[in-house]
């Protein structure tokens, strides 16, 4: 049947390279280049037959498995370059594997996405609860771990995670000291110890890891913030409290769209009725999607990057009001680019943390999420919300003037 199998996929690849080349070594030795128009150049090894059944029947879990396993070699190059011309292609051309793989995870989606708080902590478990130590080899020294922010392109990657932040903080209205803040997951503690630090605000962080919870309260300790800052382990559909601002970056990815009702529901029940909240996820332009096999099963269990007309009507159910929405066009395909290049300088500490599978695991994912940004359809958004519509001023000025006062301030000390 390999025969058969090698045909499926010639006719696949045929159909998909239209910019660029792309050279194949079949498992039998032979070669087939297939090229188009100029673009990216790259070019793979095949080792066995059981490889080319499984890129023939299933390419979104098998190409990732396949270089994991080392079935999958790239030649004359990176992972990377053959992520380049794979997904450059992928924009001009649908192919009906791929188009029924996609149709079968957005029917799937009440399972692979039904995130009750259980299944949401074991997911998170799955992947924040890796060594700490891994994410200090990468993430900048505030291990933030979301998309950063470039205002003007050429920042260190330690520069932009703190302009993100700061400029999140201007879209929160932290006009006046001892304001209460909930930070829904809050990661390793970095923008609840930002806000507490540079803005006077009183932070509750919650998270479902227990390893970020450790590190976030001893960090908490070791700045000196303890009676600024709290964090516990809780599902954010458990809080019963009210705060007058509440933050959310890089967890609504977790939730999972049939849990958008009561996500924004939470978000409406604990702000106070002139607080505002902001919103910052990974989503998506081309509309409504299904997330890769590959990243489910080895990254992100259970997670999903929506595109916006799946989280307006949600929020207008909740009847919260959206006041502001920004889109973040490459700022996180930046942001993973600063994380590859730490991670390949880091390599040798890592391989020795784990092994050189989950170092090929995390080269795959992380190329493959830079060039999801830079070549595909994703991007993050931002969205300001309210419950009465004075809660914030009428233009967005006061956003910029807020960022600039601070950043002076910064300087300045």
């Amino acid at each position: 049947m390999a025969w058969l199998y090698r045909r499926l996929l010639d006719h696949m690849l045929n159909a998909l390279v239209q910019r660029g080349s792309f050279r194949v070594i079949w498992p039998d030795g032979t070669q087939t280049h297939y090229s188009g128009a100029e673009g990216f150049n790259a070019g793979i090894r095949l080792r066995d037959a059981a490889t080319l059944r499984r890129l023939a029947l299933n390419p979104g879990l098998a190409l990732g498995e396949g270089y994991m396993d080392e079935t999958i070699l790239p030649i004359n190059g990176t992972i990377h370059d053959v992520l380049s011309v794979v997904m450059d292609n992928l924009n001009n051309t649908q192919l009906p594997i791929l188009q029924l793989n996609q149709k079968l995870g957005q029917w799937l989606r009440p399972i692979l996405q039904a995130n009750n708080a259980r299944r949401s902590k074991r997911n998170v478990a799955h992947h924040y609860d890796l060594n700490g130590r891994l994410y200090a080899l990468f993430l900048d020294r505030d291990r933030q771990y979301s998309c950063a922010y470039f205002p003007r392109g050429d920042e260190t990657l330690e520069e932009a995670q703190l302009a993100k932040k700061r400029h999140i903080a201007a879209k929160l209205k932290l006009d006046q000291p001892d304001l209460s803040v909930l930070d829904i997951g809050c990661g390793w503690g970095g923008m609840a110890l930002t806000l507490a630090r540079e803005f006077g605000a009183r932070v509750t962080g919650i998270t479902l890891s227990e390893e970020q919870l450790t590190a976030a309260r001893a960090r908490a300790d070791e700045a000196g913030l303890s009676d600024r800052v709290n964090f516990e382990l809780m599902d954010y559909r458990s809080m019963d409290r009210q705060f007058d601002r509440i933050v959310s970056v890089g967890m609504f990815e977790h939730v999972g769209v049939p849990n958008y009702p009561a996500f924004f529901n939470t978000v409406k029940r604990c702000l106070k009725p002139d607080g505002v909240a902001l919103l910052h996820s990974i989503g998506r332009f081309d509309g409504p999607g299904a997330t890769n096999p590959w990243i489910t099963k080895y990254i992100f269990p259970g997670g999903y990057s929506p595109s916006l007309s799946e989280v307006l009507p949600a929020i207008e159910q909740s009847r919260l009001i959206t006041t502001d929405i920004e889109i973040l066009r490459l700022h996180y395909a930046k942001t993973i680019a600063h994380w590859r290049r730490r991670f390949s300088a880091n390599h040798d500490a890592i391989s020795a943390l784990y092994d050189e599978r989950f170092c090929r695991m995390f080269e795959f994912y992380l190329s493959g999420s830079e060039l999801a940004f830079r070549l595909n359809d994703h991007m993050n958004f931002q969205i300001q919300l309210v419950r009465n519509q004075e809660a914030v001023p009428l233009v967005r000025d006061y956003m910029v003037e807020q960022e600039r006062r601070v950043a002076l301030a910064a300087a300045s000390d």
